[in-house]
């Protein structure tokens, strides 16, 4: 006799604000990650979308929209743009370490400019260090915070400039979240720099795939992450490769879009922690 497989619970949160496309509102489906299979669970459920949050695993599961699309980067075939090898060159001294999924004062004042500067009044800009440690501490499967640094003195560790919450999955890597140095002026492009780097890190180590979770076509903040070749989406048929000249035309389209007009005010893109609420 084989012990029965327990099939996770799964829960559907009530509508909230959307955070990428004003005047429309959302609603997520999410189950628990824990115990032994948690790493296994989260993995399974990533390849049909889900994304991590802290203890929850959780997709877009709105009645009216399917805007927001899961997309992947293939790492063994990715072929860098003449900016994106720019990026590469300006940054390439920076010190990179895989550090334990533990929060540093260091991290907490980095993401606070990172807020200001970028998301100022957004979902995230409340968040105090009891609530940066749980993003990145309370964590039931594989996860390590990667730390970009600029070069020593000698004396002393470079200064922090950016930082990525990631979990290592079979078949890839997951950006979790990413922060980084706005006003940097001698370092621009440090949030591609860092999925740079995780795609390097991918494909060195063999994993087909970096997850950059949800590409919203009509969301301004979230059309860098079409700049990435070759890469994946996922559809009803699963995923599926974005024809060349479709991806051409959408980057083309994300160049000459302006800016969202109302980035600032709009909710985290992951929920709050109060709106996954399990039933005891």
């Amino acid at each position: 006799m084989t012990a029965p497989v327990r099939f996770p619970r799964f829960f559907v949160t009530s509508p909230a604000p959307c955070p990428y496309l004003p005047g429309r509102s959302e609603r997520k489906v999410f189950t628990e990650l824990k115990g032994a299979n948690a790493d296994q669970l989260n993995e399974a459920l990533g390849r049909i979308g889900f994304r991590r949050s802290q203890t929850v695993a959780y997709r877009p599961s709105c009645l009216d929209c399917q805007a927001c699309v899961s997309v992947r980067v293939v790492a063994g075939e990715f072929e860098p743009s003449s900016t994106q090898r720019r990026i590469m060159r300006r940054n390439q001294d920076l010190v990179t370490t895989e550090c334990r999924p533990w929060a540093t004062d260091e991290q907490f004042a980095l993401l606070q400019r990172y807020l200001g500067v970028r998301h100022p009044g957004g979902g995230m800009a409340s968040m105090d260090e009891f609530d940066f440690a749980d993003m990145v501490e309370h964590t039931p499967v594989t996860s390590y915070v990667v730390e970009y640094r600029e070069p020593s003195d000698g004396q002393r560790p470079g200064r922090l400039v950016g930082a990525c919450l990631t979990d290592r999955q079979g078949d890839g890597l997951s950006m979790i979240y990413s922060f980084y140095d706005p006003e940097h002026e001698a370092r621009s492009g440090l949030g591609t720099y860092i999925i740079l780097d995780h795609i390097r890190r991918a494909a060195a180590d063999g994993l087909p795939y970096v997850y950059l979770g949800y590409w919203v076509d009509g969301s301004q903040r979230m059309q860098y992450k079409i700049r990435f070749r070759p890469m994946e989406r996922l559809g009803h048929d699963g995923w599926r490769r974005f024809d060349a000249e479709q991806q051409d035309a959408l980057i083309a389209a994300a160049v000459a879009r302006k800016p969202d007009a109302d980035v600032d005010g709009r909710p985290a893109k992951d929920g709050t922690a109060h709106q996954y609420r399990l039933p005891k």
